[in-house]
């Protein structure tokens, strides 16, 4: 086959991020929160808890872990918006 009138776009049905990608903060905070409430699951050998613990804990450490990286890539982006704002206002400031 030649290929031709073979439409070749790079439209995908999904996207490329990852699915915690569109979080923000706040869901950040439920995932550290919710990797906090599985931890303690575990602690306590609930139902639905692993046979190994440490597989239990592991897991739960995964998903906090997610929920913190993701609060402080948002709070520094914040940080850093901040900032250029600020710089922005100090340059029209010395401009007048």
């Amino acid at each position: 086959m030649t290929g031709k009138g073979v439409d070749q776009g790079d439209e995908r049905g999904y996207g490329a991020a990852p699915w915690w990608a569109e979080l923000g903060t706040v869901g950040s905070a439920a995932l550290i929160v919710f990797g906090a409430l599985v931890a303690v699951w575990v602690f306590f050998r609930l139902p639905g808890t692993p046979e190994n613990l440490a597989q239990g804990y592991y897991q739960a450490a995964k998903v906090a872990a997610i929920g913190l990286v993701m609060a402080g890539s948002a709070l520094l982006g914040r940080r850093r918006a901040r900032n250029a704002a600020a710089e922005e206002t100090n340059e029209r400031e010395e401009r007048a």
